[in-house]
């Protein structure tokens, strides 16, 4: 009987796990692949048995895949980053605000590194004028055939690099105000910081317009951040990423980060 209860508890278990994120997992001890594993180690009911069977083996894979990966493989630092949380906990699932802590030290750990050498340590490749987006064909509406591709001229281009040539006063002054919202945590502040993250294969611009003349630019190099310490209030984003047009409304009363783009890069 009490064989009985442990197998049905088991089956429990399983189904609740798989469900409660509408994933299939039934057939998860068969698979060789780091990725669904890990995501299973996330969903999965904390006292689902199959934990016990399948993190041991997903650690053993990322350290085979680290091992194993070619020099300058960018997987082997979220491997090991996996592996570590797996040491520690039972999956490498994060709270949010686990999360915003994280980015949290990253910024401080990149604006006092800035604030040491006396100027960005963002490496980035400057705008061209000449440089040109290429819209997606659309369907003509006279014919089977497609319209020309349309070009589009970076417009930014100029004023991306005028914005990203800060003097060296200009920059120390940013990095100390970055600096001071990022360890202020006084909810009352009149103050917080915005994090852009540009993952688009294009430099780009983000407009942040308030009330009146508040406005603020805030020039985000392809596959990086910048950030910008602005008065809380309701804004209007905008930008220009790759050709297409970028457009959102947020209200700003604490820290916040948003990512823009996509890589087309293989």
């Amino acid at each position: 009987m009490k064989k009985l209860f442990i197998f049905f508890s088991m089956i429990l278990y399983i189904t609740l796990s798989a469900q409660s994120k509408g994933k299939d997992y039934s057939e998860i001890l068969k698979s060789k692949n780091i990725y669904e594993i890990n995501a299973f180690l996330r969903d999965a009911h904390p006292d689902d048995p199959r934990r016990s069977i399948l993190k041991p083996r997903v650690m053993e894979m990322m350290k085979e895949y680290i091992k194993n990966a070619q020099p300058g493989d960018q997987k082997v630092k979220q491997m090991q980053d996996w592996l570590a949380m797996l040491k520690r906990r039972p999956s490498t699932k994060i709270s949010f605000d686990e999360m915003n802590a994280l980015i949290k030290q990253k910024q401080i750990a990149k604006y006092q590194k800035e604030l040491q050498v006396g100027q960005s340590a963002v490496v980035y490749t400057p705008s061209n004028p000449k440089n040109v987006y290429i819209a997606p064909a659309a369907p003509s509406t006279t014919s089977a055939n497609t319209k020309p591709v349309a070009a589009i001229p970076d417009a930014e281009a100029s004023e991306f690099n005028m914005l990203m040539a800060e003097n060296p006063t200009e920059h120390k002054n940013k990095t100390v105000k970055i600096l001071n919202s990022l360890f202020d945590n006084d909810p009352n502040a009149k103050e917080c910081i915005v994090m852009i993250e540009n993952k688009s294969d294009c430099n780009i611009i983000v407009r942040i317009e308030g009330i009146g003349t508040t406005k603020y630019r805030l020039p985000v190099p392809s596959h990086g951040d910048n950030s910008i310490v602005v008065q809380k209030g309701d804004y209007l984003f905008t930008s220009i990423v790759c050709g297409a047009q970028y457009a959102s409304q947020k209200t700003i009363q604490k820290p916040i980060m948003v990512a823009l783009g996509s890589s087309m890069r293989k």
